[in-house]
């Protein structure tokens, strides 16, 4: 059974989600802010979280981005707001899906089976549950915190890890410096440009044997860094 966890402030929105989900032999936890949905994500197995944007104490997009920071569950956002913006700043973040309040149950049930199936089925569930993240002959194991190129061992420090972890978490995305500054020192970015390039500097000579052609992490000049898929 799919363990599917439903973040919302409106409790009968969460409530009538779980309705239309249990008939389909999901099995439902609940949240009603992205708090408590980061709680239940340390103790229970998610597969899938269903999650509004709008909400008290953390909101959606920010809860996506500190689930990102550790998992690659699929997310779908919802929100009563419809702007194309609002989707592509969602997407963009992290998440798999958009829904528009009020959505169609039938609808809802089809993106969640679409969802499911591509985690659970295609593999990427597997290496969830093993907490290693991998590339190629680049390996992150996300409980330890080991870093193996080729099966080596890498000695990393703690903020080259965090980057290298966000990368490899969304490989084939581009991260300007500052998300990557935001993200991992959790601070607002100013003039961080030379930290971030120091830091990935400092992950290539690590990670790659010819630092000046690069197997693993790329930049794309005048957008950022992103870890190439293999």
């Amino acid at each position: 059974m799919s363990n599917v966890l439903v973040v919302d402030d409106d409790r009968e929105i969460v409530d009538a989600i779980e309705i239309y989900l249990k008939n389909e032999g999901v099995n439902i936890f609940k949240a009603y802010d992205g708090l408590e949905a980061l709680d239940i994500l340390l103790s229970k197995d998610i597969h899938l979280i269903i999650m509004d944007i709008m909400m008290p104490k953390l909101d959606g997009l920010k809860a996506t981005i500190k689930i990102r920071e550790e998992k690659n569950i699929p997310i779908i956002l919802i929100s009563a707001r419809s702007e194309d913006s609002d989707k592509v700043i969602g997407l963009n973040l992290g998440a798999d899906d958009y829904i528009t309040k009020p959505f169609n149950p039938l609808e809802l049930i089809a993106r969640v089976k679409s969802q499911l199936r591509r985690y659970i089925t295609l593999g990427n569930y597997n290496n969830e549950t093993e907490d290693i993240l991998k590339c190629g002959g680049l390996e992150l194991n996300l409980q330890t915190k080991v870093v193996l190129v080729d099966g080596e061992d890498v000695k990393m420090t703690a903020k080259e890890i965090k980057i290298l972890q966000l990368l490899l978490s969304n490989q084939g995305r581009v991260f300007p410096t500052d998300e990557i500054y935001e993200r991992v020192w959790d601070d607002p970015c100013f003039n961080a440009d030379n930290v971030i390039a120091v830091h990935i500097r400092r992950i290539r000579e690590k990670i790659e044997i010819n630092t000046k052609d690069p197997k693993y992490l790329k930049v794309v000049w005048g957008l950022g860094y992103k870890i190439e898929k293999q």
